[in-house]
């Protein structure tokens, strides 16, 4: 199943209450919360005001965001042990981080295997924990490609890791495609959105034809799954309730 929610720094300017009004307002199931501002790492009394206010309005907490760079936060300052005690006091299912600081076509081969070691390391600890560990399906990372993303489940080689999918910028339909079915059983959330760049953001409404197919093949992966609306045309409320209820009428319609 396929169930819809909010990425919460689509609204960065926001509190947590506004936002969970608004999420509620707008019919969705719940929330991935980020580590940047609405819920910091460390600062386990805000998860816990956070989770509150999140399931007394009857949402979810789907996810933490917590940008995470995998094989460098830990190296400044950022122990992923913090975000994990960070996501089980939120009541956060699963982590999402980012694998590594450069692309797949820049990074060395050491480089990649830090970045290996490190995810195969976080995703034992949040194993322990049952939170599930997830790659963020980003450019400037090591996910930045169906070939490469594919290549480091491989190597990482772990039952915890998993990743989310975006369609990235340029892609064509055929490959995005082709990522939903070779990632489908690793697949976590989807981030869903409609752009041209990430400066002109546009109506969800106008992807209709690519995203229908998108939700159809992800709807075949094993196992449930948020697709998440992540960043809306001005930032505006309008728009998110807008686009909120084209996503929900598609995943109505989508079996």
């Amino acid at each position: 199943m396929i169930y819809a929610g909010l990425v919460s720094v689509t609204f960065r300017k926001l509190p947590p209450a506004e936002i969970v009004a608004l999420v509620r307002q707008a019919g969705l199931r719940g929330i991935e919360w980020g580590g940047d501002i609405h819920v910091p790492h460390g600062d386990l009394p805000r998860a816990r005001e956070v989770s509150e206010l999140t399931r007394e309005a009857g949402l979810e907490v789907m996810a933490y965001g917590s940008y995470y760079r995998v094989a460098n936060s830990e190296d400044n300052g950022l122990p992923f042990q913090q975000v994990l005690a960070t996501a089980l006091e939120l009541g956060a299912p699963v982590i999402r981080v980012w694998a590594g600081t450069s692309g797949s076509e820049s990074t060395s081969e050491e480089a990649r295997w830090r970045v290996v070691a490190d995810l195969r390391r976080i995703a034992g600890l949040a194993a322990k924990a049952g939170v599930r560990v997830a790659t963020e399906f980003h450019g400037g990372t090591l996910t930045d490609t169906n070939e490469s993303t594919n290549q480091l489940l491989l190597e990482v080689d772990h039952p915890n890791l998993y990743t989310y999918w975006q369609p990235l910028m340029g892609m064509s339909d055929e490959t995005c495609l082709q990522a939903l079915v070779q990632l489908s059983p690793k697949l976590s959330h989807l981030h869903v959105f409609h752009w041209h760049t990430p400066q002109d953001r546009r109506a969800l409404a106008e992807g209709e034809e690519r995203w229908r197919k998108f939700l159809a093949a992800a709807w075949k992966a094993p196992g449930d799954r948020g697709a998440m609306l992540e960043f809306v045309r001005d930032e505006s409320r309008e728009n998110f309730l807008r686009d909120a209820a084209t996503l929900t009428g598609w995943l109505k319609e989508t079996t």
